[in-house]
């Protein structure tokens, strides 16, 4: 079993930045694979960003490219989604998830946190 705990949503302005933290416990992390998702109100759970656990290989969803950056420190079983130039449509809650492979689809994780709101104003 693994546990995860994400941190660091909040509300913040167009333009601006947050960095999403999801921390770890239970069975090693470190041999996961980590993908963030999020999901708006009346919309399905979306695919953000993911890594792999063994080369750290990073995949992102094509609307995130160039803003967000995914990355984990294995040695303190954290995540982190690092969010630049957000924008409205960002507005959402944001799930972190651990799995065997860093894949963009929602039911290929095992483990799933319980979400942090990130709210982004015009």
């Amino acid at each position: 079993q693994v546990q995860l705990v994400e941190s660091g949503g909040g509300l913040v302005q167009a333009g601006g930045s947050l960095r999403l933290s999801c921390a770890a416990s239970g069975r090693t992390f470190s041999s996961y694979a980590m993908g963030w998702f999020r999901q708006a109100p009346g919309k399905e759970r979306e695919f953000v960003a993911a890594i792999s656990w063994r080369r750290g290989s990073t995949y992102y969803a094509d609307s995130m490219k160039g803003r967000f950056t995914i990355s984990r420190d294995n040695a303190k079983n954290t995540g982190y989604l690092q969010m630049n130039s957000l924008k409205p449509e960002d507005t959402a809650v944001y799930y972190c998830a651990a799995g065997s492979y860093p894949t963009p689809t929602p039911r290929d994780y095992d483990y799933w946190g319980q979400g942090t709101q990130v709210t982004v104003s015009p």
